[in-house]
């Protein structure tokens, strides 16, 4: 027998269910579209590898669903980092994505003050997230929602 998940209704006409083991398959197809909105054409079949390793229960996943369709439009999933400096563990944003069409509704921000709330009742001081630079619309929301920039992530090619 089949239980279902119970939902919260965030905004009107979607709600948000909770995500279980059973949802690696889509939580890998999630992360795809997320990246691959980005770097299209690239090859993301390495993050079916980072599920695996970091997927678990204290890891939430959250799937953000339309009254009309039972399909996911947008997922949720957070994991724990530790500040550098300060020591203390604290929430940190995996993924949130949301289905280009169903974008500037609201959705995002919702998420985002879901995933706050739920960070604030574990005893979280702060939440973490990296965003990617060529993504403006991301950069704007976490900005907007009172994100600031901590550190800059860098990288350099080894290759000739």
């Amino acid at each position: 027998m089949h239980i279902k998940a119970p939902t919260l209704e965030l905004i009107p006409g979607y709600h948000l269910r909770v995500g279980s083991s059973r949802d690696r398959y889509l939580l890998v197809k999630f992360l795809k579209l997320t990246y691959q909105e980005l770097y299209p054409g690239q090859d993301f079949s390495h993050l079916t590898t980072t599920v695996d390793q970091y997927f678990a229960e204290e890891t939430p996943l959250w799937w953000m669903e339309s009254a009309d369709n039972s399909e996911p439009v947008g997922c949720l999933w957070l994991g724990n980092a530790v500040d550098q400096v300060k020591g203390d563990r604290h929430a940190h944003i995996f993924v949130l994505y949301v289905a280009p069409e169903h974008r500037r509704r609201g959705l995002g921000s919702a998420l985002m003050e879901y995933a706050e709330n739920w960070a604030r009742e574990r005893g979280d001081r702060q939440m973490g997230l990296q965003v990617f630079l060529n993504n403006p619309p991301a950069l704007n929301l976490y900005q907007k929602l009172g994100y600031q920039s901590h550190s800059v992530w860098m990288l350099k090619s080894l290759e000739s």
